[in-house]
Parts: C-alpha cells; structure tokens; sequence
C-alpha cells in the first residue's frame, strides 16, 4: 500500500457495535443479518482523502487482472453494491467499493463541501493511494457524476464504464427550483426523520422500484438514510437540479475516453428509457441497454443483472 490505514470513524464503530448486539440477540433473523454484515465489514479498510477518513470496501483477490470501483448513487452508500461485490468477486474480480465523503461510514466534511468536483478529487486520491493502474468504474445513479468529472481529468486510466439510471434529465429554471426544493423537503424532512423502515420502502415501491426487495436489503437501504449528511442531501441535490450541470452532462460523455455502456430500466421514472436513450444517442458514444421491469434501483431490484453487464464490459475491454 502506498499510504498509512487510518483508524475506523465513529460512524462505523456505533454501527459495528450495533451489528454486535443484535448478534447476540435472541432474534434469529436480526441475528443471521448481522452476522453477514459483521463479515463484510471484515474487508472494510479506511484512508485519508483530502483531509477526511474514507470508508472503503476492498474485497476479491488482490491479484486480480481486473479491478472494479464501484460508486453508489445520491443518498446512498457502500453497500447497496453487496450482491454486486459478490458475484463479481466469485468471478475473479477484485472490487473496490467506497463510501463518498458525508455518505455511508465516511467522515461528514466539517467544510461542508459536497460538489461533484470534490467528490471527483476524493475518487482521484483513492485511485492513486491504492496504486490502481488501469480499471474499471461502475457506478450508480448520482455516482456518474463522479465518474465522469474524473474521467475528464484523469485520462487513460479508466478501460471501461458501466452507468446505471443515468441520461439527459431535461431542465429549465422552473424545474430546477421546484425539483431542488421538493427533493430536498422529502428526504431531509420526511424521509430522514423516520424511525421505521416500512413507509420508507412503501415510497421506494411506488416511486424508486418495480421489483419488491428482500426485508434485510429495505434495510440496509433505509440505514443508509440516517448515515448521511444533511447537507450532503442538499448540496447534492442543488447541483443534479442546476440547469449549468444538466446542460453540461453531453460534454462531460463526449470527453471521457473509456467506451461506457449505458443501463436503463424499463420502469425507472426517475431518469427515463428516454431520457437515458437521449444522452446516447445526441452524444453519439456508448451503448444502450434497457432492463425489462426494473425501477431505479437496480442494484438492489436485479443485482444479478446488474452484475452480469459489469462483467460483460469488463470482457469486452480487458486490462490487459
């Protein structure tokens, strides 16, 4: 390693202890969940990114040829990937899934800043601290973003993308605002102030998914809520909403030099077949698939298949 391991941040600690105590629970299911997330955490490692400790999650054969940085989506966190790691790490991959700053078991930026770019310059300080040399980038949602912020700076490093509910949201200043402000109300407000995880799944059923989720999956979706900044909520949202970031997403394809496959699910009213379609098609780079009866949460509606397109680029344009 080309850096020195930092310690685990609070944030992970009361969630281990958390884990722990429902081990030891009489609760057989709580238990039996616990006891995989205590083994997952087995493979969680931290680092110092631009001043804040960073969770990530490195696991499948350190040798591998081929590596994966899998990027969660808005509001979200490492481990909405874990089928995903799975299957990919049962094929032989090694996969690096991290925690950006403010989400998941990362530290909150005491700055309180939460822009694509510094997002981006987090990914690029990972990459360099982990020595990765070529690899691959799948990522979700919101996490595209990331992607190709640091694609743009970062060429020749990236063989190959996999974005999954991403394309050409259409915008205007009306919509801005009101999407800005609507979005934000409902999580900060609402969503976040829950303490039991069903009307949360009831809104991602009706809105998010078209797929019903395991019980133990609703909930690690639903802890990834409580583990977020609040104003990670708000800056993020701010930004996907600006007029200036949406019009500049065409851009930002057209000058990333990794070939990128573009994952649409049939029933995603979030960011549409058609809006996804749209981006392929006006940039004229990239390919398009689209997933019969899925939502917006593919990770967790169809990790399988979302599995198998990764792997499918990762054949399709090697390492070596």
């Amino acid at each position: 390693m080309a850096y020195s391991a930092s310690s685990p941040t609070s944030k992970f600690v009361r969630y281990r202890q958390e884990q722990l105590d429902l081990q030891a629970s009489k609760d057989v299911a709580a238990s039996k969940r616990a006891t995989y997330e205590l083994s997952l955490m087995e493979n969680s490692c931290f680092i110092e990114l631009n001043g804040i400790i960073h969770h990530y999650h490195d696991s499948g054969p350190r040798d591998a040829k081929e590596v994966v940085v899998l990027i969660h989506g808005w509001d979200c966190w490492w481990m909405w990937w874990h089928h995903v790691i799975k299957s990919l790490n049962e094929k032989g991959l090694r996969t690096i899934s991290y925690d950006m700053r403010g989400h998941g078991w990362s530290d909150n930026d005491p700055k309180n800043h939460y822009h694509i770019d510094f997002f981006a310059h987090d990914l690029r300080e990972l990459v360099s601290k982990l020595e990765l040399k070529r690899f691959h980038i799948a990522a979700f949602s919101f996490g595209p973003f990331i992607a190709l912020d640091y694609a743009r700076s970062n060429p020749g490093l990236i063989r190959s993308m996999t974005f999954f509910n991403f394309g050409l949201l259409p915008n205007n200043a009306f919509i801005s605002a009101v999407s800005n402000n609507i979005i934000t109300f409902v999580f900060n407000n609402l969503l976040r102030k829950l303490t039991w995880w069903f009307p949360a799944y009831v809104y991602a059923r009706l809105v998010l998914a078209k797929n019903p989720v395991p019980h133990h999956d609703i909930l690690i979706a639903f802890n990834s809520l409580g583990l977020c900044a609040p104003d990670a909520i708000s800056q993020t949202t701010c930004q996907i909403t600006a007029f200036e970031i949406t019009e500049s997403v065409p851009d930002m394809v057209r000058a990333a030099d990794a070939p990128i496959l573009f994952v649409a699910g049939q029933g995603d009213a979030i960011m549409t077949c058609k809006n996804t379609k749209k981006l392929v098609e006006i940039t004229n780079k990239g390919t398009y698939v689209e997933v019969p009866h899925c939502g917006h949460l593919i990770t967790v509606e169809l990790p399988d298949t979302a599995a198998k397109l990764i792997l499918g680029q990762v054949k399709a344009y090697p390492c070596t």
